[in-house]
């Protein structure tokens, strides 16, 4: 549409209402005063605006799961959620460890409803014995940045630092699942009291926390950069509190999951709430929160992990663990801090858009300023009470932990580039491109 689009009576990051101008996939104006007699208006009144967000740990599933997800049906979910931006994670089948395999999903994404990052394994296979291609992946058209064995520890020392020695020269980060493998074997659910109460081996801190531990000493010799995924616990909190007091360059995402739900959910026996790491107890979930608003965790990540029904409806030890996220995540962190004033939507756009589009080195690109001359790429919000139904779900799969749940927020359009990605209200009513 070359005559624009013009966003009338929305508040960008929460603030004063504002008239945003868009032509040709660019923010062209903003102001309370700005008009153009040829753009299309649309009444946006109250909307909250925010830079398209970016997540940093979805699981897409291409190639090898297509019957869990594909590129297609996880970006319209992630459109839906207001993103424009995810960064997709290597354990798919075959894995991406390779420049054949990122440049697939790179080229399954082109035209998708929002941009895709392949992540590239940090070990061949996912199999912690030998470096994958790291410098070959980051040379390669998909340009990876980010690179994780995510579902597995890196748990060998040295390889672990020769990993974050080889992904420091190409400009990259690794993604840490921080999980040692030894103190978790056969674990199921939190440690503890729930451990106890279901008679399940027990997930302890200390295997999420001591690899954190671990790692931050060893970016820091490296001069390394570090992201520690979806952490869990207090005590993990404290351990990058440390860190970062030290600077060392370490950065953490949370889950939308570990700031809403608690451990207690296991006690239902429902294989929709097992996760990795598992749902943590009410103390752990504060701490958590606090730390986002702190600033102390950088991002939220949604760690959207689709499964078929056949692999999430056996009992809990045999079912897969893994929760949907990509469409709820905004909901989440609104429900949990903006509802109560912990953040405001400034706040949410650094800790969704900002900080994870710098992480994933997407900076220049996304997480933008909403102004002249930057990239069209946004969402807009709206306060109107909705419920979760997971057979409204974009995705393949259906393992959404929050069915019949009611929030108080959603993502209502998403634009790409000035590409409208989504639009639950028809509020353009099929305008096209700008």
């Amino acid at each position: 549409m070359r005559s624009g689009l013009l966003l009338e009576g929305v508040r960008p990051l929460g603030g004063p209402r504002q008239r945003i101008l868009i032509k040709e996939g660019r923010i062209a104006e903003v102001g309370e005063h700005v008009g153009d007699r040829a753009a299309v208006r649309v009444d946006c009144t109250d909307l909250v605006a925010l830079p398209a967000l970016v997540d940093l740990h979805t699981h897409l599933r291409q190639p090898g799961g297509e019957h869990a997800e594909t590129v297609a049906s996880g970006t319209r979910a992630a459109a839906a959620g207001g993103y424009g931006a995810v960064v997709a994670m290597a354990n798919t089948d075959p894995v991406a460890d390779s420049v054949a395999v990122v440049e697939e999903v790179a080229h399954a994404a082109a035209g998708a409803a929002c941009a895709v990052l392949p992540a590239g394994a940090v070990t061949r296979g996912l199999g912690g014995e030998a470096l994958a291609d790291i410098r070959g992946m980051a040379a390669s058209r998909a340009a990876v940045r980010v690179f994780s064995d995510d579902g597995r520890c890196v748990h060998h020392s040295a390889l672990m630092r020769d990993a974050l020695r080889q992904i420091a020269a190409v400009g990259g980060v690794l993604a840490q699942h921080a999980e040692d493998p030894l103190l978790t074997v056969g674990a199921q659910v939190n440690d503890g009291r729930i451990a106890d109460l279901t008679r399940l081996p027990g997930w302890p801190a200390a295997a999420e926390e001591s690899i954190i531990a671990r790692d931050c000493v060893l970016a820091a010799h490296e001069g390394a950069r570090l992201h520690v995924c979806h952490v869990s616990t207090a005590g993990a909190v404290e351990v990058l509190r440390w860190a970062k007091a030290r600077g060392i360059a370490v950065t953490a995402e949370v889950t939308p999951h570990h700031l809403l739900l608690t451990d207690d959910l296991a006690l239902t026996g429902d294989p929709l709430y097992k996760v990795n790491p598992p749902l943590r107890a009410p103390e752990d979930v504060a701490a958590l929160r606090r730390a986002l608003a702190e600033g102390i965790i950088d991002a939220v990540a949604t760690d959207h992990a689709p499964h078929a029904a056949a692999d999430k409806t056996p009992p809990w030890c045999g079912a897969r663990p893994g929760m949907l996220g990509l469409e709820t995540a905004l909901a989440v962190v609104a429900e949990t801090l903006v509802e109560t004033e912990a953040m405001g939507w400034a706040d949410v756009a650094d800790r969704m858009a900002v900080r994870p589009a710098h992480i994933a080195g997407a900076g220049r690109r996304f997480g933008r300023p909403l102004q002249r001359g930057e990239p069209a790429s946004l969402v807009l919000i709206q306060r109107l009470p909705w419920q979760v139904r997971p057979a409204d779900s974009l995705s393949l799969s259906r393992n959404v932990p929050y069915s019949g749940r009611s929030f108080t927020h959603r993502p209502v359009l998403t634009m790409l580039d000035g590409r409208i990605t989504h639009d639950h209200h028809g509020l353009l009513n099929g305008a096209g491109p700008t």
